[in-house]
């Protein structure tokens, strides 16, 4: 029997928003996604967060996988106001489909029918503020428009898509840093700049039409978290992309808010990194330490295995409250993260003990 999918406690009831790294595979990892397909994943990628009400933190669609970083709020207390339903079911719905159930609401609302009314939105509301649903529409749409596009048949993604909960501040910095620098481990571009599929890529104008504000929305949210994400996010972004290079571990551009990208940095290896790390200050710069810059270009399975990533404090909170998951030996949940993560050690723990390929 196939396992429940591990959720936070709060996506279950607490009130607070959850975040989510999640992956999928392309079925035998075949590399099919190509630039017309990236670019349509995105394109639903930013209607389902339109209608789930879900924020897209940043990703990265590469040839054969992708990455997400996914903060869930819950649904407002009271629900969602008949022109907030009706809004978000524009995002995927024609205009046609719309009005038949702007009619019906219109309808019970006039008859007294508020019963009838919450029925409406049950139908819909549902499938929101919800990571399960949210994947799973996301990757059956892709789906039939990529069989019907290719004139083929069957499954696409080779399993049940990863998820591993995420702690707010220092931990969903550094995923979605590693998320972002996805085409340079692969050695696709010399800076995340340069990759279009990407959150960093659309935030710096490589979205279509150069429409950048949504990403720069959520790299405004997962890098001021503490603050709340405070303020109109371009007003930020300056500030922001300065403490994203930094995190990584790139030198910054000169040009207010745009990051230029360094044409002497080619491919950065774990070398060049570590140099960089050393002129410090706010002249050229990245992270003052140099492991934690260089592990973001090493392949870190903690990201995509651990269950859970965050302080010491955290991943032992959510073990407590999932404690039936676990056997009565195990006494504690935060696990040391050892091998290509090992600069992190100290800082980010997980919660699964991972023994081969770290």
């Amino acid at each position: 029997m196939r396992k429940a999918r591990w959720l936070a406690a709060s996506e279950e009831g607490s009130g607070k928003p959850a975040v989510y790294h999640c992956v999928s595979r392309v079925v035998d990892r075949r590399f099919v996604l190509g630039d017309d397909e990236r670019e349509k994943f995105r394109t639903f990628l930013r209607m389902q967060e339109k209608f789930t009400g879900c924020r897209l933190l940043t990703y990265c669609v590469m040839s054969n996988h992708f990455h997400l970083l996914l903060e869930v709020p819950p649904l407002p207390e009271g629900g969602l106001t008949d022109e907030e339903l009706l809004q978000r079911l524009g995002a995927i719905h024609t205009e046609a489909e719309v009005a038949v159930v702007a009619g019906e609401l219109a309808a019970a609302r006039v008859s007294g029918r508020d019963d009838l009314a919450s029925e409406i939105h049950r139908r819909f509301s549902y499938r929101m503020h919800n990571l399960s649903e949210f994947m799973k529409t996301l990757l059956q749409r892709f789906t039939r428009w990529f069989n019907r596009t290719h004139q083929r048949k069957g499954t696409l993604w080779e399993e049940r898509f990863k998820s591993v909960i995420v702690e707010s501040g220092t931990a969903a910095r550094t995923v979605a840093a590693y998320i972002d620098l996805n085409p340079v481990r692969a050695r696709m571009v010399a800076d995340p700049a340069e990759y279009r599929w990407s959150g960093y890529g659309e935030a710096l104008g490589g979205g279509a039409k150069g429409n950048g504000g949504k990403a720069r929305a959520g790299l405004v949210r997962v890098c001021l978290w503490d603050e709340g994400g405070a303020g109109p996010p371009d007003a930020r972004w300056t500030e922001v992309s300065r403490i994203y290079r930094r995190q990584m571990g790139l030198a910054l551009g000169r040009r207010s808010g745009r990051a230029a990208v360094d044409k002497s940095l080619q491919r950065p290896s774990l070398n060049q990194a570590e140099v960089l790390a050393t002129t410090g200050g706010d002249n050229g710069t990245v992270l003052p330490d140099p492991g934690m810059a260089a592990m973001l270009r090493c392949r870190i399975r903690y990201f995509t295995d651990g269950a859970v990533i965050g302080s010491r404090e955290f991943v032992n909170e959510v073990f407590d409250q999932a404690r039936q998951r676990f056997p009565g030996r195990r006494k504690s949940g935060a696990r040391r993260v050892r091998g290509a993560a090992a600069p992190a050690s100290g800082v980010l723990w997980s919660l699964r003990d991972l023994r081969v390929d770290v």
